[in-house]
């Protein structure tokens, strides 16, 4: 259940402030008083967990010196401003300000707690996209299949975060198991549909009637909503789009020019083509294509992630040892250097299969992660290695997984670390700043 919503009351008058207090925590909000705004400020930060309703008209600090300071602090906290009779354009200067609503005395209990439902409701999801936002940007373990610290991931991740504001319609391309699905979720989770459906159809698996019936109705049953309206006022995301017939792309195309501008329904258009030397732009009619493309994601491919790659496997192992009760295998050097050397044409998701399959030989005591990489009869797609890296290259990214890997082992103890590693402190946080490496993130 969601925690409350905190209410701050601002108000000089004691009766006032206790009566707005008592009706709003007998409607179920978490309330605290302040007689003055100067005392308010000091415990509402950029991060306050609610709303406040604050009277105009007090001493010392007024309502609009007051909400100018919110504002300052943080433009998106919601402010209900209470104001007496004649007061109302100093009401409407407030809502210029950024103030949310504004209440004239005397007011109807039911309309305060009306526009409390609405604002704390629109403060909770700001808070969430908010707390999102800061998730993927820092690679927690809400977006931690985005996690990465090569210069293509930390751009992929600020390209999400600004398109998730946005309003336009999204292309997202990329090579097969790069996470395109995964990165239509981060945009829908971090922008202000967060609190809407997210709906997802892969077009590949429908005939096109069945397709078309799931879309815009009426189903097979006649009880179930057609996508167009599930999806009504958050995101559609279609999978494999450059598989959409012409009648469904026609279908589609009037769909989104129904909705007008800005749309209701925003549209994530996700392309799985691989024909050599053919774009989405080729088999889409140009009328479609040009809309959905409005903005556009590409996901990198993990032969460009660099370091990243033993990042991930390091994190995939683990999860798998935990799985199957053994010890994540070792990564030699040699191993370190062949799985940053290889193409990985199945990306993420042959990374995953090669991880889980290492642990398992690991637990057998056979094979090594070499013979994965090279092995001809592996059911994932054989990867071999191609051109070299620099040797700086090899020796930083061995040189993290090593402090990443020995972190893990001890449980974050730096003392432990350090004795394994013949490490000084100061080296030791040095590189670990370096890399990006926090001794939180082992602390468990």
């Amino acid at each position: 259940m969601a925690k409350a919503m905190k209410i701050a009351i601002v108000d000089d008058e004691q009766d006032m402030r206790q009566s707005i207090s008592q009706w709003l925590a007998l409607s179920g909000f978490d309330t605290e008083t302040f007689a003055s705004a100067e005392d308010a400020l000091k415990g509402i930060g950029p991060d306050y967990p609610g709303i406040v309703v604050s009277d105009i008209r007090m001493p010392g600090m007024d309502g609009m010196q007051f909400l100018k300071k919110l504002m300052g602090t943080d433009s998106t906290l919601p402010v209900i401003m209470i104001t007496g009779h004649g007061d109302v354009p100093m009401a409407v200067e407030a809502m210029r300000v950024g103030a949310f609503d504004f209440l004239e005395k005397p007011f109807n209990p039911d309309r305060m707690t009306e526009l409390a439902k609405k604002a704390t409701q629109s403060r909770r999801l700001m808070l969430d996209a908010r707390a999102l936002r800061k998730d993927l940007g820092g690679g927690s373990t809400i977006m931690k299949k985005l996690i990465g610290t090569s210069p293509v991931m930390e751009r992929l991740r600020e390209d999400i975060l600004d398109l998730g504001q946005a309003d336009g319609h999204v292309l997202i391309e990329g090579e097969t198991g790069t996470g395109k699905s995964l990165a239509a979720h981060a945009l829908h989770a971090v922008g202000p549909r967060a609190g809407k459906r997210f709906c997802l159809l892969s077009c590949v698996a429908y005939e096109e009637e069945t397709l078309l019936r799931r879309l815009f109705g009426p189903s097979d049953d006649g009880n179930e909503l057609p996508l167009v309206e599930e999806a009504r006022g958050g995101t559609l995301v279609l999978e494999d789009v450059e598989t959409l017939s012409a009648t469904a792309q026609a279908r589609i195309l009037s769909f989104i020019n129904d909705q007008g501008s800005p749309a209701e329904t925003r549209i994530i258009a996700i392309s799985n083509l691989q024909e050599q030397g053919k774009t989405l732009e080729d088999v889409l009619r140009p009328d479609l294509y040009y809309r959905l493309a409005a903005m556009r994601i590409t996901l990198p491919p993990l032969r460009q992630r660099g370091e990243d790659v033993l990042m991930l496997f390091n994190r995939l192992s683990d999860e798998f040892a935990d799985e199957y009760g053994c010890a994540a295998p070792e990564v030699s050097a040699q191993e370190a250097a062949q799985l940053l050397q290889a193409p990985w044409p199945g990306n993420i998701r042959q990374l995953i299969n090669v991880a889980e399959r290492a642990v398992l030989q690991s637990r057998r005591g056979t094979g090594t992660i070499a013979s994965l990489l090279m092995s001809e009869n592996d059911q994932v797609q054989p990867v071999m290695t191609t051109e070299g890296k620099p040797l700086k290259e090899y020796v930083e990214a061995f040189e993290r997984m090593l402090i990443d890997n020995t972190m893990r082992r001890h449980k974050g103890s730096i003392v432990n670390v350090m004795d394994e590693l013949c490490l000084p402190r100061r080296t030791l946080n040095e590189k670990m700043a370096k890399y990006g490496l926090q001794r939180a993130d082992y602390l468990h």
